[in-house]
């Protein structure tokens, strides 16, 4: 962005896939005031806010398969997915972006928005909800994200 800036976005994003039914994208964009003591990213409670929507959202038990963000592994959020049945965590191996879909989302987002400058945060806001809803709309490419890491829906058949 040009200029400073006393605003940062973070945004979370979860890549649902499920046999027979159209991949999703959901996301949640958040805006951080750059203040002395506040809180530049994503906290535990963002994440639990982020899995109820999903939750809702899918109407069904979920499987989140989490990289080893800090904020993944805080002791709240580990709580919350304990207390709840519809919830099952998996951890991916330390350091794994290559088996994380999301990547592969953030990556469509970030070509979209190579080589600009924005004028204000707000410009950078509208572009990058317009990316994230642009990639919503495609299930194709969510599937792509998947098939980039190599990895597939379906327990492999036994011999």
């Amino acid at each position: 962005m040009r200029g400073r800036s006393r605003r940062r976005t973070s945004v979370a994003a979860l890549c649902c896939y499920k046999p027979g039914v159209e991949s999703r994208l959901i996301h949640r964009p958040r805006n951080h005031l750059l203040l002395k003591g506040a809180r530049k990213s994503f906290s535990w409670q963002d994440y639990r806010d982020l899995l109820v929507r999903a939750h809702i959202q899918l109407s069904g038990p979920i499987v989140v398969v989490w990289d080893n963000l800090n904020t993944h592994l805080a002791a709240g959020l580990k709580r919350y997915e304990v207390e709840h049945d519809w919830l099952t965590t998996v951890r991916l191996p330390p350091y794994a972006p290559d088996l994380n879909p999301v990547e592969a989302a953030w990556s469509l987002v970030r070509r979209a928005m190579a080589n600009t400058a924005f004028n204000t945060p707000d410009d950078l806001d509208r572009v990058l909800r317009r990316e994230l809803r642009r990639i919503q709309l495609r299930p194709h490419l969510i599937d792509g994200c998947l098939t980039a890491t190599g990895l597939t829906l379906a327990p492999p058949t036994p011999p």
